[in-house]
């Protein structure tokens, strides 16, 4: 195969051949070259120098001197491709870190000197200039070369990267750029042969004097091995002579550091977590493709050391053990890998022995525990490319088929199966060979299968489809643009074929497939994100014939602050009239966006799909549309939407198919503008998303409202929640488009209210719609507004038995939403509320939002209006208190305070409610905001309500109703005796709690009872605690200090022994209120000494107790107790404070009694 016109290469200033190595003499413009170095460049290119010497018995010195001269490199090409990728340059150091740009300016600046050629060796010094305050730099570069190929390499800055270093660099342009500047000497041996003795003799010890402390052991060794008769040396004709160049079975490459290599990709694996590690791996496998397309046998070279790296990746049997999944950004490095792979196999002109040592190396890799695997369910015996296609085989044969032939595929798979594929066909010899090549230039080749389409264009068939485009991959690869171009139009015409015996073969069946509701999958296993990605090859390899390159371009071209966008042109395709390859790699890329597909079976598998799709997307939006190419994106939508079962556009589709969402929102944007009728004809049907159509048919609610389909539901479709977010997006964007046209707008929302199955992403959409609907410098539209009304209102169906924050949002939006539409749409929303709202929301957040004064000034209504809006929000609320009265009770009565029926008829659904058992604490709220309006009457009664409802026990005196209790007896003693004394009854039965008691005894006793209005007090004598309505209280106070007593007495611990005392300090001050109270105390602690005198703690009551028979003393009210063994010191002085040996005592044996 004849190698393609040679292009610059980036970051090249210089061609190929510009330079011509100073064209080795001058020659005047039109001058012919001489045949001497014509003849010269052949031999040099191609020929080892042994070979030259061992064909010609003798070569003369002139043309030694040109062979010699014309072998080293001529373009700076490849001395760039060695010199720019050793590292990605950090951000702002795009070019000056390059090897290739410093070298470049030290040339420039002078740097090189002495520079010497002898033979095929170069040599020459670089003065670098230090930094601030550091000396100058003399580096000594040693370059080897052979056949125009640098064969070594050595300088003094001991580089350590991958590539020539920038004093390399510069010593190699230097002798591109001045090769007559250069002093050329023949090989060191030449200049030997022409020595006497004497000469010879006077040479080595000049030698040997000069460089004494290096080569002097070395030149005593080999003397003693020469003067030995029977040595080694002597048994070999010639001596070794490092200037000659290599030998005839030498390797021909360029110099690659191996070690380097291997050191660097196995840095870069362990801090494969960060993105700076696989971008610089990214870069590598750029460089072996870089390699490639020069014909560089370095390229399989590379990739064989960095295969070898990754598989010792040690995480690779971390995870195996653990049986996890490696990271996404590990596997695109293994994808990448298994591609390049296929490249270097599919090669059109390595050697059978090439090929056979690297299937060699790929089947023992594949052998590897650790080797990867290949994601997604693809199979290895995919279809072939068809003239036709048939319906006859349904899905699930097709699924038992691939599982029936799956094995173990590994990443290397592929480039294994490339290893059987070859290049002899002659068919396919002759489409690369021309792009004339018709019927009339050959006959049928003696094949069964069709070579030419009807209109006599080239077909490539018989191998599947990403196999041939696999092939224009590695065409463009080994630097064959025009060939791989040839191969690519001819699988696009193939392509047209295949689809045109599609529509055909589905017309005749399209009634039967209709009536079924049901379709098959002819090809089971997606062009986007196949392994291969034939999609992406195939528009790569045509777009590349599109596009206009600028002269100079960076190094780096994408790592820049802004990147340069990319310019196309319409070439024409050779005998195809009108036609273009921008026109075919668009319509190349539809088809394969637009084919209908089953999900592949894997996260990775399926996210791919996902990231080839954007990838496409992303190639497309570069073109800017022209007519030509509108024509081919509509015959296109037209196509998708009439191809059915082949089309994920068609009018049936497979349950598992892929969605088309991210590429509708394509065709949508771009039809828009010229055919709107297609694009959202497009769009609409593109909507669908089967997996959740099936799952979800009509009326059956959704499992998870807020949220996407849980993943457990469908645990194939790891990549559900991403599908839902863009098919929400493709549907703002019609909703956006629409804005004006009540047809297309109506159209859209019925599509949304079938397709889409997420409430939070039907809520993003109206949100979405109505802020389109409402610019702040236009009037709103009314259709739109009403659509996103229509679209809240089924969220709010959707998620009405979901409790959740969000809820609370969506509610307020919804309010807002019907404001902006006008008062009947707002009242349409408190009629229908429940189906629509909670209770409590409908109460405290529709009927409040829509009745407050910024939502009425809002809707500027007259006062007719206003009241009508007010009497439906009255109505929602009473209808919510009287369903839900234990929360919207005191709501509804807030809203109804202005109006005299309303509020009483919420007044008496309160009442009601607590027949049927509205709890005590809303029974307090509500009698609280009745004492707040001024009803106190109102909130005596709620309260008594309450009282009845309510139960505290002995040990509840932190109940959280104790303040509401104390509340509720306060506003019965303002109100009277009479309410007072009907009070106290419930007060005895609801409350058990003796502390409590005595505190609402004690407040009723302080003061007369009546307080008006005001808070004047009425002309009456406080009450007694020993004379009705109090005394009753009394008497149930002093029992339940008497029942508490004893049920703590009977659990009780020392370390309570304070807290009982201090009771009991409080119940005296109870019992002390009845008349004959001292005799009841005395009596109740003689009661509890009896019953409890096996404890201890009696001697301490026996105190208490002799303290309370000192009744004709004045009681010591004193702050602090008297004696730590005193019980009750306020009844006078204390026996024990009289005794402090006695108290000492008896804490002596309280701590003993604690210390058992």
């Amino acid at each position: 195969m004849d190698p393609p016109a040679a292009k610059r290469s980036r970051g090249c200033p210089v061609g190929p051949e510009e330079r011509d190595a100073g064209a080795g003499a001058v020659r005047g413009r039109g001058r012919p070259e001489a045949l001497l170095d014509l003849s010269a460049k052949r031999v040099a290119e191609s020929w080892a120098f042994e070979q030259v010497e061992e064909r010609f018995s003798r070569v003369p010195e002139p043309v030694q001197k040109r062979i010699v001269f014309w072998s080293f490199p001529r373009s700076e090409r490849e001395i760039c491709m060695y010199s720019s990728l050793g590292y990605q340059p950090p951000e702002g150091e795009h070019d000056a870190r390059v090897p290739f740009t410093r070298g470049l300016h030290l040339l420039q600046s002078g740097a090189v000197d002495r520079v010497l050629q002898v033979g095929f060796h170069l040599s020459g010094n670089i003065r670098e200039p230090g930094g601030p305050g550091e000396p100058e730099r003399l580096y000594h570069v040693s370059i080897s070369f052979d056949r125009c190929k640098i064969t070594s390499v050595s300088c003094g800055c001991d580089n350590r990267d991958l590539f020539y270093c920038a004093h390399v660099v510069a010593l190699s342009l230097y002798r591109i750029r001045h090769a007559r500047q250069v002093e050329l000497r023949l090989p060191i041996s030449e200049t030997l042969s022409q020595m006497n003795r004497d000469q010879l003799q006077k040479f080595v010890q000049y030698l040997i004097s000069a460089h004494h402390t290096e080569v002097l052991p070395t030149a005593q060794r080999l003397a003693d091995e020469i003067l030995l008769l029977g040595s080694e040396i002597n048994l070999v004709h010639g001596a070794p002579d490092p200037t000659a160049g290599a030998g005839i079975e030498d390797a021909n490459c360029w110099h690659l550091d191996e070690e380097q290599i291997q050191e660097q990709v196995k840095q870069l694996l362990s801090n494969g977590g960060y993105y700076g590690a696989s971008q610089q791996l990214r870069s590598m496998f750029c460089k072996v493709r870089e390699m490639l397309r020069m014909r560089d046998s370095n390229g399989a070279r590379m990739l064989i050391l960095m295969t070898e790296q990754f598989l010792q990746d040690p995480r690779l049997a971390l995870w195996r053990q653990q049986g996890a999944g490696m990271t996404d950004k590990c596997r695109q490095l293994w994808d990448e890998l298994g591609a390049l792979w296929v490249c270097v196999v599919l090669s059109p002109h390595c050697k059978p022995e090439e090929r056979g040592s690297w299937l060699q190396l790929l089947g023992k890799w594949d052998k590897l525990d650790v080797c990867p695997l290949e994601e997604g369910n693809y199979s290895f015996d995919e279809p072939s490319l068809q003239p036709t296609t048939t319906l006859s085989q349904g899905p699930e044969e097709e699924e038992e088929d691939v599982v029936a032939s799956g094995s173990r595929h590994t990443v290397f798979g592929r480039a294994l199966q490339a290893g059987s594929l070859h290049w002899s066909d002659p068919h396919l010899q002759r489409i690369l060979a021309s792009d004339s090549y018709g019927p009339s230039l050959t006959g049928t080749l003696g094949s069964e299968k069709p070579t030419f389409d009807p209109q006599g264009r080239p077909l490539w068939l018989g191998e599947p489809f990403p196999t041939a485009c696999a092939r224009v991959d590695t065409l463009r690869a080994h630097g064959y643009p025009r060939q791989a171009l040839r191969l690519a139009g001819a699988i696009v015409n193939t392509l047209r074929l295949q689809r045109r015996h599609q529509l055909e073969s589905y017309k005749q069946q399209k009634k039967e497939l209709l009536q079924k509701g049901d379709t098959c999958i002819t090809n089971t296993e997606g062009w986007v994100g196949h392994p291969l990605d034939p999609i992406g090859c195939l528009c790569r390899a045509l777009l590349e014939a599109c596009r206009l390159e600028e002269e100079t371009l960076a190094l780096y071209p994408d790592s820049g602050p802004e990147k340069r966008k990319v310019a196309y042109q319409h070439v024409p395709v050779p005998g195809s009239p009108g036609e273009s390859y921008l026109a075919l790699a668009l319509e190349v890329a539809v088809l394969g966006l637009g084919q209908q597909r089953a999900l592949p079976e894997g996260l990775y598998a399926q996210d791919k799909v996902v990231r080839s799709e954007e990838q496409l997307l992303a190639l497309l939006e570069e073109l800017e549309l022209d007519e030509r190419l509108v024509h081919v994106l509509r015959r296109q939508a037209g196509l998708l939407l009439e191809a059915g079962p082949f089309s994920g556009f068609g009018e049936v589709l497979f349950r598992e198919s892929v969605p088309m969402h991210t590429c509708a929102r394509y065709l949508f944007t771009a039809l828009l503008p010229h055919d709107p009728d297609l694009a959202y004809r497009l769009a609409l049907r593109a909507m669908r998303l089967p997996v959740l159509e099936t799952a979800f048919p009509a009326g059956e609610p959704h499992p998870s409202p807020l949220g996407s389909i849980t993943s457990s539901r469908f645990p194939r479709w790891f990549i559900l929640g991403h599908l839902e977010t863009r098919q929400c997006e493709l549907a703002s964007a019609m909703l956006t488009a629409a804005k004006g046209d009540p047809k297309w707008l109506h159209a859209v929302l019925g599509s949304i209210q079938q397709n889409i199955h997420s409430p939070a992403l039907l809520f993003k959409l109206a949100q979405d719609a109505c802020k389109t609907a409402t610019p702040a410098s236009a009037p709103p539209d009314t259709t739109l507004l009403g659509i996103a009304l229509e679209l809240g209102l089924q969220v709010m169906r959707m998620t009405l038995n979901t409790m959740t924050w969000r809820r609370r949002e969506m509610v307020r939006w919804l309010v807002s939403c019907a404001t902006e539409i006008g008062p009947q749409a707002l009242m349409n929303v408190m009629q229908n509320w429940y189906s629509l709202f909670t209770p409590v929301e409908a109460a405290t957040i529709v009927a409040v939002t829509g009745t407050t004064h910024a939502t009425l000034s809002r809707l500027q209504l007259d006062a007719p209006r206003r009241e009508e809006l007010w009497a439906c929000a009255r109505t929602l609320a009473l209808q919510c208190a009287m369903k839900d009265p234990q929360n919207c009770s005191l709501p509804a009565l807030t809203l109804c305070e202005k109006n005299h029926a309303a509020f009483e008829a919420a007044y008496q659904i309160v009442l009601d409610a607590a027949a049927g058992g509205l709890g005590h604490a809303h029974l307090f709220t509500v009698a609280r905001y009745m004492e707040h309006r001024g009803l106190p009457l109102r909130a005596y009664k709620l309260a008594t309500l309450a009282l009845a409802q309510l139960s505290i026990a002995f040990n509840q005196d932190s109940h959280p109703a104790v303040n509401d209790v104390l509340w509720a007896c306060s506003l019965s003693h303002s109100l009277g005796r009479h309410e007072l004394s009907a009070i106290v009854p419930l007060i005895i039965r609801s409350i058990h709690c003796a502390p409590m008691l005595s505190d609402i005894l004690r407040r009723w006793t302080l003061s007369a009872p009546g307080l008006g209005p005001l808070g004047a007090r009425r002309a009456a004598k406080p009450l007694g605690a020993d004379r009705a309505p109090l005394c009753q209280l009394l008497d149930a106070a002093v029992a339940a200090y008497i029942a508490t007593s004893h049920s703590r007495l009977t659990h009780i611990s020392p370390r309570h022994y304070g807290d009982f005392i201090e009771f009991l300090g409080q119940a005296r001050e109870t019992f002390l209120l009845a008349p004959d109270g001292h005799l009841q105390f005395a009596q109740f602690l003689e009661n509890l000494k009896q019953t409890y005198k096996g404890k201890k703690k009696l001697m301490l009551l026996e105190c208490a107790s002799e303290c309370a028979r000192r009744k004709d003393q004045k009681p010591y009210r004193a702050t602090q107790r008297p004696g730590r063994g005193c019980v009750l010191g306020q009844l006078g002085p204390c026996p024990a404070a009289q005794r402090p040996l006695q108290a000492a005592q008896l804490g002596r044996m309280a701590h003993r009694h604690r210390r058992i």
